[in-house]
């Protein structure tokens, strides 16, 4: 048997602490090996316990936990989730870590705290699963109870035959996951304020989505925004799909629309990056680039092969700089994918092969590349 999964539990609060102690403790491959109630206690019971994954409260006594935070990866780098309150501080909090270095976070909400926490054991144990195997970056699963696992197919009818194409406007389509919101921005930082559209999948609550997205608009040259259903998509701007809403990308004439859904979730996810990536697939076609980023599970495979089917390009980002290399590599598994490049060069990409789709390879050749 296969040594379990060692985690330290950092939080002020008894009541969270003896939960999340009982929740992960019930997962035969997870296994609490100490609590800590306060930053200055946790840093001896690091050194003493040789945790593998920390889970870690922001709003602590003597010392918050973006210092301690800052602290851990400047001095000893290991996988961190943070359990942040649904609150905008608790947002904004919880995004800066996840800049620092952070695998990844659990909402922690403001009543019935027992009752919540247990809705989403399933979640919380698939983080620090997660997080275990992560890549930090320095400075077998149990059975899971789980809601009905839908495709794209619930949100957007697959079609037998792609529509007629009659307009050359481009659009970049992005999803990712876990590690997602540093490696969104780091692309969209590197775009240029006269950019193609970007339509992004990123999986992320709906109390998140809001505070997510004014980070990414204060840090990229374009205009970012949570779109609203019917807004046009133009160039020069990106688009966020909103937490719990998914995104696709309609036609209207010669023009590109947002259109939001509150379909079931696909994948588990809701915005799902399958379900953009075939909206995309189906009314952008061979003008539509795709690029698939860090994240756990499988979700957008499929989607980044049907965009590829219907001419599009598309890029993963590589194993190396992603912090969980799931979804891009279920992508490139499916034959999805032509290229795979570090997250530093994703950006470049995607605007080259945009900015010349008519002179991309074949699909025979893309095809063949892929595999």
């Amino acid at each position: 048997m296969s040594r379990k999964i060692r985690v330290l539990i950092i939080d002020d609060s008894s009541l969270v602490r003896q939960m999340l102690s009982d929740i992960l403790n019930e997962c035969p491959d997870l296994e609490v090996v100490g609590v800590a109630g306060d930053p200055l206690v946790a840093r001896e019971r690091i050194k003493a316990l040789n945790p593998d994954v920390l889970t870690l409260d922001v709003e602590m006594p003597r010392m918050d936990g973006l210092t301690f935070l800052t602290n851990l990866m400047r001095l000893r780098p290991m996988p961190v989730v943070m359990v942040s309150s649904l609150t905008e501080r608790g947002a904004h909090t919880t995004l800066r870590a996840l800049e620092l270095g952070a695998v990844d976070f659990v909402s922690k909400p403001k009543v019935d705290l027992a009752g919540t926490l247990r809705d989403f054991s399933d979640e919380i144990c698939n983080k620090v699963r997660c997080a275990a195997g992560a890549r930090v970056r320095a400075g077998a699963d149990t059975a899971m109870r789980v809601s009905p696992k839908y495709s794209a197919d619930a949100v957007l009818p697959a079609l037998v035959g792609l529509r007629p194409l009659g307009t050359t406007a481009r659009i970049i389509a992005i999803g990712a996951s876990t590690g997602g919101t540093e490696a969104i921005r780091a692309v969209l930082q590197a775009l240029p304020a006269d950019g193609p559209a970007v339509v992004i999948a990123q999986h992320i609550p709906a109390a998140f989505s809001g505070a997510f997205t004014q980070r990414m608009d204060s840090v990229s040259p374009m205009s970012v925004c949570e779109p609203r259903d019917g807004q046009q998509i133009v160039p020069g701007h990106a688009y966020i799909a909103p937490g719990d809403r998914h995104l696709l990308v309609d036609r209207d004439g010669a023009r590109y629309l947002c259109r939001l859904s509150a379909g079931p979730p696909v994948n588990r996810h809701r915005p799902s990056v399958d379900v953009l990536f075939r909206s995309v697939a189906q009314n952008v076609g061979h003008n539509a680039v795709g690029a698939i980023l860090t994240g756990m599970g499988d979700d957008g495979a499929r989607g980044l092969r049907e965009m590829l089917d219907a001419g599009a390009a598309t890029v993963a980002q590589d194993e190396a700089s992603s912090v969980v290399w799931g979804m891009p590599g279920a992508a490139v598994k499916h034959g999805g994918v032509q290229e795979v490049l570090p997250l530093e060069r994703i950006a470049e990409a995607v605007l080259h092969l945009a900015r010349n789709a008519d002179h991309a390879p074949d699909k025979a050749a893309r095809l063949g590349a892929a595999r």
